[in-house]
Formats: structure tokens, C-alpha cells, sequence
């Protein structure tokens, strides 16, 4: 993907990180294990809309993520095309977004998703993981930097926690890849609630 399309991305960030970080006061744990170089991709559970932004604030890369496609046909469309997201139509494959996917990480940078594939509104922990993360890992030999979010979106909330676990590499099958990965975020939430 072509640098200029992270332009609105690097010129919002400065401007609306600290108002993130202030209004929510979110606790970061684990942060130093984003490395600052190479594929990455960064992976965990997804509760709310804003999850994307906690990720965000903990790395000064750019990260593209995968958005659905609803984003990008409503009044904040500009904004989501402007911050260098993937639109995903969720009710097919989606090759192209899939291969603009792997064009991010080809390239050395960092892509963020959320396998689930939804915001998670039920009572479950998590909801089953899709395989694409796992998928595009091995295919690109890109690290996974696993995350869990606890907590609550609220004023000065006291218990928003965003906790990012050791990066690793997917090596086996895909189905055990991704019961492993379904693993490692159910402990970093267990951890965070500790």
C-alpha cells in the first residue's frame, strides 16, 4: 500500500490520541512487545468500536486495519478511507480485501483485525475466531502481537485495560494455530482482571 495513503492517519493521530488517552485514561500494559519494525500483525477480542484506538496509541506505527464495509458507505466514510482502513464485505470472501491485506504486511507493515470478525455483545468471553489472522501470518511469515481489552468505555473509566502479549510466529495448522491464538487473548483478559 502506498505511503500516502496513511497521510490522514499520521496527521490525526497527534491530534486525537490525547483526547482519547484523557477522556478514557486507559491503562497499557505490554506495549514494548509492538515491534517497531517488520509484518506484524495486531490481533485480540473486540468489544467496542473505539478497541482500534487503544491499539493505535500504544505504537507510533501506522496501523491499517480491516473495517466492514458499512463504514464506507455512511457520513464518516471519508474519515475511515482517510485513516488508510481495508474495507471487508463480510457477506462473502473477500478476496480483494484479503489481498490488500497481505499487500500491507508484504510491504513490512503493521495490520490490525479483530477475528472475531464483530464487536462481541453477547455474555461470552469471546466469540469464535475466525482464520484469516492466522491465514495471512503464515502466508506473509508476519508475527502475531496478540492484545485483550478489558474494561469500560467510560469518563475517566478506572478499569480500561489494553494488554499486549509476546509476538510469535503461526508454524503449525490453522485450526491449532487458531485455537492457540483463542488461547493467548482469553489469558491476557484473565490477566488484566487479575
Amino acid at each position: 500500500m502506498k505511503k500516502d495513503k496513511m497521510f490522514g492517519y499520521r496527521l490525526l493521530k497527534p491530534i486525537l490520541s490525547p483526547i482519547f488517552k484523557f477522556y478514557y485514561t486507559p491503562k497499557i500494559i505490554g506495549k514494548e512487545n509492538i515491534p517497531k519494525q517488520d509484518a506484524i500483525l495486531l490481533v485480540g477480542n473486540h468489544k467496542h468500536l473505539f478497541d482500534q484506538c487503544l491499539v493505535i496509541i500504544a505504537t507510533k506505527r501506522p496501523i491499517h486495519y480491516m473495517a466492514k464495509k458499512e463504514y464506507f458507505d455512511g457520513k464518516m466514510a471519508w474519515f475511515f478511507k482517510l485513516v488508510g482502513c481495508i474495507p471487508v464485505n463480510r457477506s462473502i470472501k473477500d478476496n480483494n480485501a484479503t489481498k490488500k491485506a497481505l499487500e500491507v504486511l508484504n510491504n513490512g507493515n503493521a495490520l490490525g483485525l479483530f477475528p472475531e470478525g464483530t464487536r462481541n455483545r453477547t455474555s461470552k468471553k469471546l466469540l469464535p475466531f475466525k482464520y484469516g489472522a492466522v491465514s495471512m501470518a503464515k502466508k506473509t511469515e508476519s508475527l502475531i502481537v496478540p492484545f485483550a481489552i478489558t474494561g469500560d468505555y467510560k469518563f475517566r473509566s478506572k478499569n480500561l485495560v489494553i494488554r499486549f502479549g509476546v509476538p510469535y510466529k503461526v508454524k503449525g495448522d490453522l485450526e491449532m494455530e487458531n485455537r492457540k491464538l483463542e488461547d493467548i487473548v482469553l489469558q491476557l483478559m484473565e490477566e488484566n482482571i487479575k
